[in-house]
């Protein structure tokens, strides 16, 4: 291929994936979790650094490890300056940000063969569908992206300096969403010792890289550690993640945590990017590279673990996938087709509404009997948390599972299923408001029970008080 072609395919594919970002935000939508971060961001923008819960009736007071305190200030700045399309911009700049990356780490090799690259971003559009939030994933998506990027290159290139960036990404990823940012020194870990092994075993070929490679790994992981250390909660961030994939509880009720499964039809979308990608190495006149090997192993774990580590896969596949590829000739209408397609994208973003709804799940109404009555013991449900911190409703649960495990949320969840301690638990707590979903048997109780008054009630929810 010429250089001149190269280039311009190159260029077009450039334009191509900021249509397709520009495109996704087409896709976004508001979470439960989204108004509680804004809140949070507020509050601290005004108030300084939350260490302690400030939205609860319940756990006020309670330590809270505020583990993207920074994401949410910077999402309230972003409010602040471009008002309610403040979470377009935010979703923009995420994505297009981790499409730089994917393409300025791998540029030569996304036009080795495009149909096969455009295969490959169907699937990554395809996968990304359900993250388009304002949430700090989009974020760690990126950090995630240029740990792996630098420190494949560093693998395969002793002379390359990307990877001595690391500790301070690691800064900014324990501030930004320190939940993951342990990803970091773990990843710096696995390629050094994954370098140790030299062997061939039928398709599968490991070959050692030198004592100042693995010496290298081993430091910039070490001062990853020191690097996540560096936030306001200093040596805590360090066993949080950890601390919080021992909650059994919540990750078994929480729907972002569940796993991949084959009775979901959208899952599919999971299940033939990894059997395509797999087949691509078998195929492969070339010999698979242990390390290779590993990551596809090591993605498909956490893909098929929860669907929240899909995109996980895709970042951990991309920078080796593309050597497993044959050469594919371009011809002449190669750009006009990727720049037809960019059209396209542009053009459906371009005419297409694009509106942020007041509420998720609540209503004016019901925010208004809320805030008339001022419960001071609400029952809510974990859902409407997030919108009642928004309105300045004290709750007694909101989307921060990992503050509420050890305190209420066995116990949330034993009163909305009614369970045999139901009455036991309404007890303990004394509840005075009950806004509870009409799906759940606790709706069933409180409505055929005398002591509860119906103050409101819709197809969706209801709302009850106690009787004097």
């Amino acid at each position: 291929m010429e250089k001149n072609t190269q280039k311009k395919i190159s260029i077009c594919f450039l334009i191509l994936l900021i249509s397709i970002s520009f495109f996704l935000v087409l896709c976004f939508h508001i979470d439960s979790d989204y108004f509680w971060h804004i809140k949070a961001g507020e509050y601290m923008f005004k108030n300084g650094i939350l260490h302690h819960d400030v939205f609860s009736w319940f756990v006020q007071s309670k330590y809270w490890m505020s583990h993207e305190w920074l994401f949410e200030i910077i999402l309230y700045c972003l409010k602040c300056i471009f008002g309610k399309n403040h979470v377009f911009f935010y979703s923009f700049f995420s994505v297009l940000g981790l499409f730089s990356i994917f393409y300025f780490s791998n540029r030569k090799n996304i036009i080795k063969n495009i149909p096969y690259t455009l295969i490959l971003f169907v699937f990554l559009v395809l996968m990304m569908i359900p993250f388009m939030s304002a949430r700090p994933h989009l974020l760690s998506f990126c950090f995630l992206s240029l740990t792996i990027s630098f420190l494949y290159e560093y693998y395969q290139n002793e002379q390359s300096k990307k990877l001595f960036f690391l500790p301070v990404i690691s800064i900014l990823w324990s501030n930004i969403h320190g939940g993951s940012s342990n990803l970091i020194y773990l990843f710096c870990f696995l390629f050094a010792f994954i370098g140790l092994f030299s062997f061939r075993f039928s398709k599968i070929e490991a070959e050692r890289i030198s004592k100042k490679q693995i010496k290298t790994l081993l430091l910039i992981g070490f001062l990853c550690i020191i690097g996540i250390t560096i936030n306001i909660h200093g040596l805590k961030m360090l066993l949080y993640p950890y601390q919080n994939m021992m909650d059994t509880t919540m990750i078994a009720n929480i729907k972002e945590w569940q796993p991949t499964n084959l009775s979901s039809l959208y899952h599919y979308v999971y299940y033939l990017f990894i059997l395509g990608v797999l087949l691509t190495m078998i195929i492969s006149k070339k010999k698979i590279q242990l390390i290779d090997f590993i990551l596809f192993l090591l993605a498909i774990y956490l893909g098929l673990k929860s669907v929240r580590f899909w995109m996980y896969t895709f970042i951990l596949i991309y920078p080796f996938i593309f050597s497993y590829v044959s050469k594919k000739k371009i011809d002449k209408n190669t750009s006009i087709m990727i720049l037809a397609l960019s059209t396209f994208l542009l053009v459906s973003f371009l005419i297409t509404p694009k509106n942020i709804p007041n509420h998720l799940y609540l209503n004016d109404e019901i925010i208004l009997i809320l805030q008339k009555e001022k419960p001071k013991r609400l029952f809510n449900m974990y859902d409407y948390g997030g919108e009642l911190i928004d309105q300045e409703i004290k709750v007694f649960i909101d989307g921060r599972a990992d503050l509420y495990g050890k305190y209420n949320y066995q116990d949330y969840l034993d009163i909305c299923n009614l369970r045999s301690n139901t009455i036991e638990l309404i007890q303990k707590y004394q509840f005075d408001y009950y806004f509870v979903s009409n799906e759940y048997p606790i709706s069933f109780y409180l409505n055929s029970s005398s002591q509860y008054e119906k103050l409101y009630s819709n197809k969706e929810f209801s709302l009850y008080r106690i009787k004097d």
